[in-house]
């Protein structure tokens, strides 16, 4: 590391199985935050590890240039929040879960959709539908993660 660095702040995203959604997250997150001074995880909150991402997620990703097939789940644990500056949740339910499991995570937690002039409201779970599910859930996401972006922007949270 580079005298003066820090080391890059994590964003963790938080679906159920981490097969779909946050991978997607994850995936595209980390492409954009590229020498930005963030990274990004993601997780499950019902998730297992070890299992791959959804071969439409991995499809629906590739057709924008990011490849998530080399995605493994796992299971959101208290390193994973720890560590993460920011916590984004796919749910509502999502959120009362992390914030149930890690109650000091509250203030960093989330909705993926709150950072837009909509209400924040909850990211559908395409899991065991079309590829053209996945691809509205990717695009819906790819609107609510630039909101997010912008925020930190805003904020002067990126690297330029």
């Amino acid at each position: 590391m580079a005298e003066g660095s820090q080391p890059p702040k994590k964003v963790l995203v938080v679906c159920t199985g981490n097969t779909c959604r946050s991978p997607m997250a994850e995936g595209w997150l980390n492409q954009k935050l590229a020498g930005k001074g963030w990274i990004a995880k993601s997780a499950g909150v019902a998730a297992w590890g070890g299992g791959c991402a959804s071969p439409e997620a991995v499809e629906v990703m590739r057709e924008i240039g990011v490849d998530i097939s080399a995605h493994r789940n796992r299971s959101l644990t208290r390193a994973l929040v720890d560590e993460a500056a920011i916590v984004l949740a796919m749910t509502d339910s999502h959120r009362r879960e992390i914030e149930r499991r890690f109650p000091e995570a509250a203030k960093k937690t989330f909705l993926v959709k709150n950072f837009g002039a909509a209400p924040a409201e909850d990211m559908a779970d395409p899991f065991g539908a079309s590829a053209d599910v996945y691809r509205h859930v990717r695009d819906e996401l790819v609107q609510a993660l630039g909101d997010f972006l912008l925020y930190l922007a805003e904020r002067g949270e990126l690297k330029r």
